[in-house]
């Protein structure tokens, strides 16, 4: 099976035959290809033309962070799944006005089902999130009702953490440890997102909620904070709440960012969440979640092309 490789050292990545070399002042290290989902850069890493060939032909994308954990930009292969009719299809929802607000009504109640099955995890009553009612005809309406839904799961988050504060979302930098560990998550789960909708048929850059600007796959933005509570959330509450993340793990300059250490156990269990596999009540079998993201994505494509109507994931685990 395929796994994503996190790089958190400045370093080369370089070819020698089929396979992918990372190389720094510590050594050398094989990547083998054929097992590479994509790699995630957290410090400054130099692609050799050879490397970039080989991950090329292989269909394995590279991910590049700033030291906050923002997301700078990807190396992208050529995409190998193209269908016209469906990129026609998905921009013609997104030019309708009702066919797009009911695209976006349907991922906000996906983030605010995802919301509520997290606070219900901790014994934490969402009602205050329950009574937001996700009604709007217009993106920028949609767009009012999730600042609405993620103010007030962010004050129930506040709550639950053990050994943090967390007063307010703040970025660009983040000013304190939740922040970072929020920015380093969703900057991930973007990327990871990307990734699997490139195995769809979709064009990333074609979006519903979020609107669509130069330079940024806004489709990622809208798919993944339906994932966000229940990934990126509940790995911080995890870490926070036992202490495997402390105040030595950051270090600080004009914001707040992990440390090495810090980022290796942030990453690694963000990474089993995306991994851990939940058993799918419609398909009977165990799936990861990283993989319904993917599923998420299809069902999209069956909506445009008008053979299922699209219900957004209701978080069940």
């Amino acid at each position: 099976m395929k796994s994503p490789i996190y790089i958190t050292q400045p370093g080369i990545l370089e070819r020698k035959a089929n396979t992918v070399f990372f190389v720094n002042e510590n050594g050398k290290k094989a990547l083998p290809i054929q097992n590479i989902s994509e790699i995630h850069c957290f410090a400054p890493t130099t692609l050799t033309s050879g490397v970039i060939k080989l991950l090329a032909d292989n269909d394995v994308p590279v991910h590049f962070y700033n030291k906050y954990g923002y997301y700078r930009g990807s190396f992208m292969p050529a995409e190998g799944q193209i269908s016209g009719a469906i990129v026609i299809a998905q921009a013609s929802h997104y030019l309708d006005k009702e066919k797009r607000a009911y695209i976006a009504r349907e991922f906000l109640n996906g983030i605010k089902a995802s919301m509520i099955r997290l606070l219900k995890s901790q014994s934490v009553d969402p009602m205050d999130i329950e009574e937001i009612e996700v009604r709007g005809e217009s993106a920028q309406e949609l767009m009012g009702i999730e600042s609405q839904l993620w103010k007030a799961f962010y004050e129930n988050f506040a709550g639950m953490l053990k050994y943090f504060s967390f007063d307010e979302r703040n970025r660009r930098p983040p000013r304190d440890e939740v922040n970072a560990m929020i920015s380093y998550g969703n900057s991930v789960l973007y990327t990871v997102t990307l990734s699997e909708i490139r195995k769809t048929y979709l064009h990333p850059a074609i979006s519903f909620l979020h609107e669509p600007l130069e330079r940024r796959y806004s489709l990622s933005l809208d798919l993944a904070d339906i994932f966000k509570p229940i990934t990126v959330f509940r790995v911080i509450l995890r870490l926070v709440n036992r202490r495997k993340i402390k105040e030595e793990h950051f270090s600080r300059d004009v914001g707040v960012l992990l440390n090495r250490e810090g980022l290796r156990i942030f990453l690694k269990e963000l990474n089993d969440e995306l991994e851990r596999k939940v058993m799918h009540p419609k398909l009977k079998r165990k799936v990861s979640i990283r993989y319904l993201i993917r599923l998420e994505a299809y069902s999209l494509v069956k909506h445009v092309l008008g053979d299922k109507e699209y219900k957004a994931l209701r978080a069940w685990w």
